[in-house]
């Protein structure tokens, strides 16, 4: 019996990618094929997902793309092929320097893709994905694309409109990864706060969580990606009534100053922000709360951005993000502001910021010491078990490790540990 052949899947950018992949896997998969999410020695084909966001995501997806041309060249793998937010803006421009690769595709071409390998789409699995993370946990994309006009951001040239799922597609789809084992769901979209509008008219993010609540092999339910401006408040409610949705928020503010987000079109002000911060922790007070800031916007002044790092010193996130901005083709900021400010200075503040925060995180993670958290066992080398809590979303968040001279532990499991020692973005802890 002929053995299937093989493909590997090479994901590259955010976990609405990833999504993306998982599903191709398993259409790939239902037609014969051998599907793994990395790259195994014996690859006849090699998909790349790439990632096209900004200018280091771009260096890294075209620099991935040459390495695998260059094995294909090798005679290493037999086929190359390219989707995703690079192929789909640059399309033409790669296929006339990178002749190895095989077809390029762009984010709503998985079909066309199938197509070029003779293969069909199966109906019957359009809600079923072969997972890229480890059994317990999964991501759920609940809208594709973006409505909002975010000077510097290159999403809506690239993934178009906003496109919310339906909710009963989204539950249908929740189920089956239930019943595969997924314990913990992140729900991501560009911006969930929007979720809704284009099908129902309304922000129905709070029935879609109530929704999800009722599934009972979800013991953590986790918000990505809310948009601060026109922020779904009702969703703090639906938090307090469901322990299984965690007290965990991820809202991007991009900047505190007043003229820097008017220029950056965000749809809200220094005192808006103050103040949606100050309602979420009055109704929440044991929230984690994520953000991203953007340094080194055009016209981010030594002024400006100290205002910035008197914000992030005062708020005191418990997760936070920084970029330095990165000047995108056909964006608003593009065609209207100079960007002036050297990569030097932005990679500073940058630097600057995160130290700031550095020491933030330290003291907040040293007040958790002789305390008792829930804790998810993600994965173990020879001398611990890695494990996150409520608070930590995966791949982007602290962690918790438990020498294994302690206890037997399985992935996968919950556990209570006690927290015995802190460093600047991890804990160490004790199962008991």
């Amino acid at each position: 019996m002929k053995d299937k052949p093989r493909v590997s899947i090479i994901t590259l950018g955010c976990a609405k990618n990833l999504v993306d992949s998982e599903f191709l896997a398993k259409q790939l998969n239902v037609n014969g094929y051998n599907v793994h999410h990395e790259l195994v020695t014996t690859t006849e084909t090699v998909i790349i997902n790439t990632c096209g966001f900004i200018n280091d995501a771009k260096e890294e997806s075209v620099e991935t793309i040459l390495n695998y041309a260059e094995a294909k060249n090798q005679g290493t793998i037999h086929n190359l092929y390219v989707m995703g937010c690079l192929s789909e803006r640059f399309k033409n421009q790669l296929e006339e320097e990178i002749k190895e690769v095989d077809g390029f595709f762009g984010v709503d071409e998985q079909k066309n893709l199938l197509k070029q390998l003779h293969l069909t789409y199966s109906q019957k699995y359009d809600k079923d994905r072969q997972l890229a993370t480890p059994q317990h946990y999964s991501y759920l994309k609940i809208a594709e694309g973006c409505n909002r006009k975010c000077s510097f951001c290159s999403i809506p040239l690239i993934r178009g409109r906003y496109k919310s799922e339906p909710i009963e597609k989204l539950y249908a789809e929740s189920l089956l990864l239930s019943k595969q084992g997924v314990k913990e769901i992140n729900l991501i979209a560009q911006d969930l706060s929007y979720y809704g509008y284009d099908i129902y008219g309304k922000q129905v993010l709070p029935e879609l969580l109530t929704k999800l609540a009722t599934i009972d092999n979800f013991h953590w339910i986790r918000l990505l990606y809310l948009y601060p401006d026109s922020f779904p408040f009702d969703v703090l409610e639906i938090m307090k009534e469901n322990k299984n949705i965690c007290n965990y928020l991820d809202i991007p503010l991009q900047h505190i100053n007043d003229k820097l987000l008017k220029n950056m079109r965000r749809g809200i002000n220094r005192k808006d922000i103050y103040e949606l911060i100050e309602h979420i922790r009055l109704k929440i007070p044991d929230i984690t709360l994520r953000t991203t800031m953007m340094v080194g916007y055009p016209g981010e002044t030594e002024r400006k951005f100290e205002e910035l790092k008197s914000f992030v010193q005062e708020i005191e996130f418990d997760r936070l993000g920084v970029f330095a901005y990165s000047e995108e083709e056909g964006t608003y900021s593009e065609k209207n502001f100079k960007d002036s400010i050297p990569a030097s200075v932005k990679q500073e503040r940058a630097d600057e910021l995160m130290q700031i925060q550095q020491e933030i995180s330290l003291k907040h993670n040293q007040s958790k010491i002789g305390k008792f958290f829930e804790v998810i066992v993600d994965r173990e080398d020879k001398e611990y078990y890695y494990s996150r809590s409520f608070a930590d979303a995966p791949d982007v968040d602290n962690e918790i490790l438990i020498p294994k001279k302690d206890k037997n532990l399985s992935q996968g499991n919950f556990y209570t540990v006690k927290i015995n020692d802190a460093y600047y973005y991890d804990l160490i802890g004790v199962a008991i």
